[in-house]
């Protein structure tokens, strides 16, 4: 039978498909369901720092406005905020007692000390690395791109020196130089990028006016992207690629797998499909390789990577051209 075994951060998994960043994490009895199903890991919910202040700004609706900023807000704001950290860090230090796999956590902050307060909580409750989800929209006209890049290299160089479990950096495609800043950052002693974070997408309410959230599962379109940037990058970096969005079928995998993703993580087809559904996937990739004569992962891994040096038409512009224009034909 061909063997799944791989390695997720550097950390060896028996599979490499992973359970991404959701709420099917939220509690122990899903998080055995996933191991029982397959998964090689699971990364946990991420905690997102602006629900802890939504939450702060709920509670403290309860004071009066005159106490807003008083003692009673400092109060409610501390409370709150313990209490949410507290439940995501116990249910971390619980499921470490409950399943095998690595657990990983997963932080998405803005300001600069949560980020280490975080990481330093999570790697206290027992998580096995961090996955640091950096979508930061450079939507702030004052803000340039170096800023942002300062931001992403400053965590990394502050947290790297503050924890010693691996670290992953989940990041957008809104870089313009995405391919020479994912290599730069490859070199700053991450384990893993995770290619791409899926942003909320938006909507609006024409009849109230309003601006509102729209579906946000990713469909099997969005496969295209991670895969034509994991084979651009999987020979320019320095650490494990891990794949992230548009997964539905089991041959999704086999191609991102092919384009060079260390592993590949999968979290819309849970939500359609079921937990079990990650066995279906391991069976079809299992499938895949004995119908091709391979038995490990490393065997295909990266075979239709671009080459250094290599100008591979099918990934770059000119292949636009030819379906177009018919160019070539």
């Amino acid at each position: 039978m061909s063997k799944l075994d791989t390695k997720y951060m550097g950390l060896p998994v028996k599979s490499p498909i992973i359970a991404g960043s959701c709420g099917l994490s939220n509690n122990v009895e899903n998080l055995e369901k996933l191991e029982a199903a397959g998964a090689g890991a699971v990364v946990m919910k991420s905690i997102f720092e602006e629900q802890i202040i939504f939450d702060i700004k709920k509670n403290s609706n309860q004071i009066a406005p005159t106490d807003n900023y008083g003692d009673s807000y400092e109060y409610i704001a501390a409370h709150v905020t313990s209490d949410n950290i507290s439940r995501f860090f116990g249910l971390v230090t619980e499921a470490k007692k409950h399943v095998q796999i690595p657990i990983i956590g997963s932080i998405n902050c803005y300001s600069f000390e949560n980020w280490l307060n975080y990481a330093q909580r999570f790697q206290d409750a027992g998580c096995d690395g961090l996955e640091l989800n950096m979508a930061i929209l450079p939507y702030e006209t004052t803000m340039s791109a170096d800023d942002i890049k300062r931001l992403f290299t400053n965590v990394i160089t502050t947290l790297k020196k503050a924890i010693s479990i691996p670290i992953a950096i989940k990041v957008s495609h809104n870089f313009t130089d995405l391919a020479k800043f994912m290599q730069q950052l490859s070199w700053t002693g991450i384990k893993s990028l995770t290619l791409f974070n899926k942003p909320l997408n938006i909507d609006i309410d024409v009849d109230n006016l309003t601006l509102t959230h729209a579906d946000s599962l990713s469909v099997p379109q969005e496969l295209y992207s991670p895969m034509r940037w994991i084979a651009i990058l999987a020979n320019k970096v320095r650490c494990e690629i891990s794949a992230s969005t548009g997964v539905d079928v089991p041959t999704d995998v086999v191609k991102l797998l092919l384009a060079g993703a260390q592993t590949v993580q999968v979290v819309s087809c849970l939500y359609r499909y079921g937990i079990d559904y990650i066995k279906t996937l391991n069976d079809g990739l299992r499938e895949w390789m004995t119908a091709h004569d391979f038995e490990t992962l490393e065997q295909f891994r990266g075979r239709l990577a671009m080459r250094p040096g290599e100008e591979a038409s099918v990934l770059l512009r000119t292949q636009f051209m030819k379906y177009v224009a018919h160019i070539g034909d």
